[in-house]
C-alpha cells in the first residue's frame, strides 16, 4: 500500500487564516486525511472546519506544534472539544495519553530532539529510533509523527531506518515534503502517511495549478 495523503491546511507550522475557504473549495479532490494546526484561527472556527471535513467524510487531524506539557495539554484540549479524529505532535506525555484514550481520539506524539517553529529536528538517527521505540510502548500511543525532513541530518537514511524499526506501528513523516524527488523518497520508506500543506500554497505540485488540482496531482503520482 502507498502512504497516504494527509493535507494540512498550514503554511509555516499554522493554519491558514481562509482554512475554511480553501477547504470548501478543494474539499471535492482525493484525498480523505485533512488537518489543521493548533493555531493561526480560533477556536470556533477550528470546531466549524472539523464539522465541515467530517460531514464531507473526511478523516480530521490537529498537529500540535509544543514542547512543554501545559502547552501540549492545552493543544490536546483543543482537539477534544472539536472532536477531532487523530492528535498529532506534541511531545509525548502520559497525561496526553490519558485525555485522547478517554476521548476516543488517536494520538500520534512527536520523537526526537525538536527546537523551534518552524520546527528542527535535532540528535541522532539512534537517539530519535530509540525515543520513537518507547514513546511507541506506551499505552494511549496509536503511531508516530515524524519530521523526518526537518532533521538536520541525513533525512532519507532517518526515515527508512525509522520506518524499518517501528514495524507495523503507523509513521507519517510530516513537514517539508515540497518536491517529487521527496515523494519517491517517501514512497520508497513506506510508512503509513505523509503531510503536505505548505507546498500546495507555495504551488510545488503545480504552477498555476488550484490547491485541489495539485492533490489530485500528488495521489495520481504515488498510485502510478
Amino acid at each position: 500500500m502507498n502512504p497516504e495523503l494527509i493535507v494540512m491546511l498550514t503554511h509555516h507550522d499554522r493554519t491558514v487564516t481562509d482554512a475554511l475557504e480553501v477547504f470548501e473549495n478543494a474539499r471535492g479532490a482525493k484525498a480523505v486525511h485533512w488537518g489543521f494546526k493548533e493555531v493561526g484561527i480560533p477556536l470556533e472556527e477550528m470546531k466549524e472546519l472539523t464539522g465541515k471535513m467530517k460531514a464531507a467524510g473526511k478523516k480530521t487531524y490537529l498537529e500540535i506544534v509544543a514542547y512543554t506539557e501545559e502547552e501540549c495539554l492545552a493543544g490536546a484540549r483543543m482537539g477534544v472539544e472539536c472532536q477531532i479524529g487523530t492528535v498529532m505532535g506534541t511531545l509525548y506525555f502520559p497525561s496526553i495519553a490519558r485525555l485522547l484514550k478517554e476521548n476516543g481520539i488517536r494520538y500520534m506524539p512527536f520523537v526526537g530532539q525538536l527546537e523551534g517553529r518552524p520546527t528542527v529536528l535535532k540528535g541522532t538517527i539512534d537517539e530519535t529510533i530509540a525515543q520513537g521505540l518507547f514513546v511507541k510502548s506506551q499505552d494511549g500511543v496509536d503511531g508516530i509523527d515524524l519530521l523526518g525532513y526537518r532533521f538536520d541530518g541525513d533525512a532519507v537514511t532517518l526515515n527508512k531506518r525509522f520506518v524499518e524499526a517501528m514495524g507495523d506501528f503507523p509513521v507519517c513523516i510530516a513537514g517539508s515534503i515540497n518536491d517529487y524527488s521527496r515523494l519517491d523518497e517517501v514512497k520508497a520508506c513506506r510508512p503509513d502517511s505523509f503531510t503536505i500543506g505548505g507546498a500546495f500554497f507555495e504551488e510545488q505540485f503545480g504552477r498555476g495549478k488550484t490547491f485541489g488540482e495539485q492533490i489530485d496531482i500528488v495521489i495520481d503520482y504515488l498510485n502510478r
